[in-house]
């Protein structure tokens, strides 16, 4: 027998002691320390505007191999990363989106027949999602339609909204009210996992009820008081253990206007909120109030995943990522599939009628075609496409006041930009991303286009939105213009910054307008689609009628409904057959000449950059800042002369004073 193997006999049961405790500590106190401690993980999205496919442009997208292309964002990716995560943690893992996962592509054409991205986000793993103010642009009864038909066709997310208030005077939300008795909107939802009981409840803030004009009759209660409600009714009656928002009101970089970070200071309970509307890219979470805030971005470019904790009743935060959607990311086949499904049915239904397909090739470009909140080459053509679109139905050579003059879109609908890709072509997918949204008042999809006759000092007025009303409520209300250019000075007094405006045409040539109310009677030919249109009361609203503008027809007579104004392609039939934004914007792209003999329209040169139609030029001198000034402006300068003059009178008194002291 070997020596040394028999002497070390008698260690054995003392080692096994040994590294039975070294073993017993090593497990043992770690899970004393975590016992108090249930991890969960968040995977969320905002803001995915029916963005299926990856972008831009779309047929450059390779969902099925990585590192070959340039675009972001896609279904399938995301799908992809939401299966990973799960499969790299144990404990329990939500999905969650913040609203407005419709409206801006061709996929939401056929969406309340089909409900594709409700449908595709259930099959990805959503479990609980929130409405947001472009829900509704297909007004009350599309929105239930959609509801409705993703029930019918698969089944979709429970769908939280705590803040509807229907109409009892009106009928319009009959249909909406129906879905949410039957509750396919709930005001709040409970979700058991892992032991964890989680709670949620959903708000649309006070900006996107403001932008969501086809909700009405639909009103949304005010989302602080709600929240209040929501709060004491999980946490005290339903007793869950963590309280998530999913919020469609935004943060913003004014922190008197971040509507979810002052909902958090002002309503305590809440531990997470989800949050969307104002497509804000974050470097990291926020708290406030112990609420952990987040939003992630915009269109599907990254998705945020959040590693949380509950300890002692508490959510803690433990990490956070955001998740770049891109080449790098394989996507999800058996979503892939789904998603060409749903493209055939929009060939099908939406662009075989109108002999194109989603991929059919409509222009080539060299250079990006881009929407800006200043003067853009992407506004421009749009609105220059409005105005030759309209003159098609409606311009009579025999009467020059048919023509349009002036062009109009704000940025809120300009949606997304043109980009070449890596052939330079401009496919019809492509450019209905640009302007995609809205419905007709004949239910058919898409905004329809209208005229309205207005005088020269309400063109002043309407330019005036640009100057002061963007500046104090955001780029939905940034003009694009066409048939006019002009300038303003940002110093002058507000609703009178404009100092000179010119109307004509690059081609034609630019004549100085006389805006003047007194002098110039002459009334001008507008176009915009119906959505900016109906903002024109709103704006006269908000400045106490300063702004005010009534529309009129072409004889001068007060315009009450704008429905009246629609332009008719069709008079030879019953009703009005619409005339729709983006196929104009799509006809006007197609009547460019072909440059380079390929067969291929090619986009002018001219939208290479932009024009000088709108020109900021800031100056304190007291001419510029009085020069044809309005009423407001010379009211303005009176208050400021008579404060001046009480001040220097009140100095003259006290020197008096001191002066008699010192006597």
């Amino acid at each position: 027998m070997n020596i040394c193997s028999f002497n070390k006999i008698p260690e054995v049961p003392v080692m096994k002691k040994t590294l039975y405790l070294i073993v017993f500590f090593f497990l043992l106190v770690p899970a004393l320390l975590l016992a108090g401690e249930k991890p969960f993980t968040i995977i969320h999205t905002n803001d995915m505007h029916s963005h299926l496919l990856g972008y831009s442009p779309n047929r450059d997208y390779t969902p099925n191999t990585v590192n070959d292309d340039k675009t972001v964002g896609g279904w399938a990716r995301i799908a992809t990363v939401i299966n990973d995560t799960k499969k790299a943690r144990k404990s329990p893992v939500l999905v969650l989106d913040a609203g407005d996962y419709m409206m801006g592509t061709l996929f939401h054409m056929v969406g309340r027949e089909y409900a594709f991205e409700l449908r595709t986000m259930k099959q990805m793993g959503y479990e609980v999602v929130t409405l947001g103010n472009h829900e509704f642009d297909l007004m009350p009864r599309g929105l239930a339609r959609i509801l409705e038909s993703g029930t019918n066709l698969g089944g979709i997310p429970a769908v939280v909204s705590s803040n509807l208030i229907f109409s009892k005077e009106s009928d319009k939300d009959d249909t909406l009210e129906k879905a949410y008795e039957k509750g396919l909107i709930r005001p709040w939802h409970i979700i058991k996992k892992d032991g964890i009981t989680f709670g949620f409840f959903g708000l649309i803030g006070k900006d996107a009820g403001e932008v969501a004009p086809f909700a009405s009759p639909v009103k949304f209660e005010d989302q602080v008081a709600v929240a209040r409600k929501m709060v004491a009714l999980l946490r005290n009656e339903k007793k869950v253990d963590v309280v998530i928002l999913l919020s469609h009101s935004g943060l913003w970089a004014d922190p008197k206007k971040s509507e979810d970070e002052l909902l958090a200071a002002e309503v305590p309970g809440i531990d997470v909120i989800i949050s969307g509307h104002t497509h804000t890219k974050l470097e990291k979470p926020l708290i406030v109030n112990n609420t952990i805030i987040v939003q992630s971005w915009e269109y599907c470019k990254e998705v945020s995943v959040l590693d949380l904790a509950l300890v002692d009743g508490k959510v803690v935060l433990k990490k956070h990522a955001f998740i770049a959607i891109d080449d790098s990311i394989k996507g999800d086949t058996a979503i892939m599939n789904l998603i060409n499904i749903d493209k055939s049915a929009v060939n099908m239904k939406v662009l075989a009628p109108l002999g194109l397909g989603f991929d059919t090739i409509i222009a080539h470009t060299d250079f990006k075609i881009f929407n800006e909140e200043a003067e853009s080459n992407l506004g421009n053509m749009i609105a220059d496409s409005i105005r030759w679109y309209a003159d098609k139905f409606e311009y009579d050579p025999k009467d020059p006041s048919s023509k349009v003059d002036i062009g109009v879109i704000s940025g809120g609908v300009i949606r997304d930009d043109i980009y070449p890709g890596t052939k330079g072509f401009i496919a019809v997918s492509d450019l209905f991303r640009a302007i995609p949204l809205g419905i007709g008042m004949d239910d058919t999809m898409a905004y329809p286009l209208i005229t309205i006759y207005i005088n020269a000092a309400e063109v002043k007025k309407a330019l005036e939105i640009l100057t002061t009303i963007y500046p104090l409520k955001g780029d939905d209300y940034f003009l694009q213009i066409s048939g006019l250019k002009f300038t303003y000075n940002p110093n002058r007094m507000l609703f009178d910054r404009v100092t000179e405006i010119w109307i004509g045409s690059e081609e034609k040539g630019y004549e100085l307008l006389d805006y003047s109310s007194g002098k110039n009677k002459k009334l001008y030919k507008a176009c915009a689609d119906i959505y900016n249109a109906t903002f024109l009361k709103i704006v006269g609203s908000f400045t106490k009628d300063i702004l005010k503008i009534v529309p009129k027809d072409k004889d001068g007579n007060p315009v009450s409904d704008l429905v009246t104004r629609r332009i008719d392609a069709d008079k030879t039939k019953e009703g009005i057959q619409e005339v729709k934004e983006w196929v104009g914007l799509l006809e006007y792209v197609r009547s460019f000449p072909d440059i380079n003999g390929d067969g291929i329209p090619d986009v002018p040169e001219k939208y290479k950059g932009a024009l000088g139609r709108t020109v900021a030029v800031a100056s304190i001198n007291p001419l510029s800042l009085l020069k044809r000034g309005t009423w407001v402006t010379w009211a303005g300068f009176g208050i400021i002369v008579l404060l001046l003059g009480l001040g220097a009178g009140a100095v003259v008194l006290v020197r008096r004073f001191v002066a008699r002291k010192r006597a």
